[in-house]
């Protein structure tokens, strides 16, 4: 095991144009699971299968101890996305299989509520995330994976500069088959976001 310099650091907020990220705590408990709750049908095609007690305070503890074990060896940091007109909890999103020595890359992963797609949020956090990872984890390159069906997730990597790098056949379990997947990355010296798909 190990920790870098910066996972003993205070717990990092990141702000953008109309998000904030910062690292889940237990009182997030409600407000998370009323959200996932009410938004099941709208991400249950897009997840792993959702264990019986997905939403209960027993696995938001289990989930919340496994986040900070995570951070604590530097393999993984999870954030919670926040409305920054409202504070209101929007998403979720991690970068997680963090690698260094050769590798220096990571994989982002993330979900929003319903009632919040559609409006830009999570194209802010994944360039917040990613300008977190080069900047301050000094990473050189970010991977996400994407179902091919899912054109509003390939859109938000498209916009965040991501470019597509091939099709990984059956390549992740999701709602209880195996799927495949668009191989997306972004690399630290790849043109900014901006510069790339609108």
């Amino acid at each position: 095991m190990f920790a870098l310099p910066f996972f003993r650091r205070d717990l990092p907020v990141l702000k953008g144009e109309k998000v904030m990220l910062r690292v889940p705590v237990t009182n997030d408990y409600r407000e998370w699971a009323a959200l996932r709750g009410e938004s099941r049908a709208f991400l249950e095609r897009w997840e792993p299968r959702w264990a019986p007690d997905e939403l209960d305070r027993t696995a938001w503890r289990h989930r919340i101890g496994r986040y900070r074990e995570d951070y604590a060896q530097g393999t993984a940091i999870a954030f919670f996305i926040f409305d920054r007109t409202t504070g209101k909890l929007a998403g979720g999103i991690t970068l997680g299989n963090i690698r260094h020595g050769v590798a220096q890359s990571g994989h982002v992963g993330y979900w929003i509520g319903q009632r919040y797609a559609g409006r830009g949020m999570m194209t802010d956090a994944v360039k917040l995330l990613i300008r977190f990872a080069f900047d301050t984890l000094k990473l050189h390159r970010i991977e996400a994976a994407c179902i091919p069906d899912n054109i509003r997730s390939i859109r938000v990597l498209e916009k965040a500069g991501f470019q597509r790098e091939g099709l990984a056949r059956s390549y992740l379990r999701i709602n209880g088959a195996w799927q495949d997947h668009y191989l997306y990355a972004r690399i630290a010296d790849d043109p900014p976001a901006s510069a790339t798909k609108g």
